[in-house]
């Protein structure tokens, strides 16, 4: 028969236990469904019961959590899912992933929320190049977004360069209607989108204008060096293994380059290589380069967005 202890964990007084349990009790909800524990809560002590392991998986749970507390984080449902996953998974400590605060803007805080994030953020940290290669919605272009806007500002870089290809277009630019501005637009919307949620809009406006931040299709990228530049060329899967070739070279001295890309989302022609799926086989053993993976497990969005992700994945694999 398993033997049952029981473990007290007394919650500081300057924590409201609704902080840490949730309204109505929906994180304790969350961490009673995750245990094979008894979890007991009388004024500000927490009594947990259960086999050994259960319990001290639980209890690190509840530390943790007030770790995040005694930081300044708000707890929410998805931020205590992804704890209890990193405690069950022996992978990480949530303080150590939740509280990494990579830029802040008015007050809010853009942190990586996973711990294949967090690998991520720390692979562009001391990389010269960081290839980033998940699904939809895992953080890849939005963290690398704020990294950059986090380089300009601490004056690590002296502009930042944001580029796609426009593949779509079949990077045929000069046969679209408008100026430049009108042409690329539609390609580079989403950069924006991240920018606009990193820095002022007149602030952004003036930077753009000055050329210090350059958003432009990849086609652009040809002949130029680039020298103390934050260089990020977003769906990348969509390039050719020369257009990949191309750009890798324009690296310069003081420059970081991450290269973002969804492999299950190719948009080229039929029979055309990835120049993302290419380049994995071609650049390994490389100091200052590094692959960082992203899966399901980091998409942060609605959660069903994770689980039709996955389906995906499932069905590619049977396929």
């Amino acid at each position: 028969m398993t033997k049952t202890d029981t473990l007290k964990i007394l919650v500081p007084g300057h924590h409201p236990m609704v902080s840490l349990l949730g309204q109505r009790d929906e994180l304790l909800k969350l961490i009673e469904g995750a245990f094979d524990a008894s979890i007991l809560v009388r004024g500000n002590e927490i009594k947990i019961s259960g086999t050994k392991d259960e319990m001290d998986r639980a209890a690190l749970l509840f530390e943790e959590l007030i770790g995040l507390l005694d930081a300044g984080q708000q707890l929410t449902p998805h931020a205590v899912e992804q704890s209890i996953d990193m405690i069950k998974g022996a992978e990480a400590r949530p303080r150590d992933v939740l509280t990494d605060a990579v830029l802040i803007h008015r007050g809010k805080a853009i942190r990586p929320k996973t711990v294949g994030q967090k690998r991520y953020v720390d692979a562009i940290r001391r990389s010269t190049i960081t290839f980033s290669i998940g699904p939809a919605g895992s953080g890849k272009t939005y963290l690398a977004m704020a990294m950059a806007v986090r380089a300009l500002q601490q004056k690590e870089v002296a502009r930042l360069i944001l580029c796609r290809p426009a593949v779509e277009a079949g990077e045929k630019l000069g046969f679209l209607p408008g100026t430049l501005y009108e042409k690329v637009n539609p390609y580079m919307r989403p950069l924006y989108d991240a920018l606009y949620d990193m820095m002022d809009p007149d602030q952004m406006a003036r930077l753009i204008e000055r050329g210090t931040i350059e958003v432009s299709p990849l086609a652009f990228m040809r002949g130029r060096s680039l020298n103390d530049s934050f260089i990020i060329l977003d769906e990348a899967q969509n390039t050719t293994p020369e257009q990949m070739k191309m750009f890798l070279t324009r690296l310069g001295f003081g420059s970081k380059v991450v290269v973002t890309g969804d492999i299950t989302q190719v948009d080229l022609p039929s029979g055309t290589d990835s120049g993302l799926n290419v380049v994995r086989e071609i650049l390994t053993g490389i100091g200052g380069l590094e692959f960082a993976y992203l899966t399901s497990k980091d998409v942060v969005r609605h959660k069903i967005v994770q689980e039709i992700v996955e389906a995906y994945r499932r069905f590619d694999d049977n396929r």
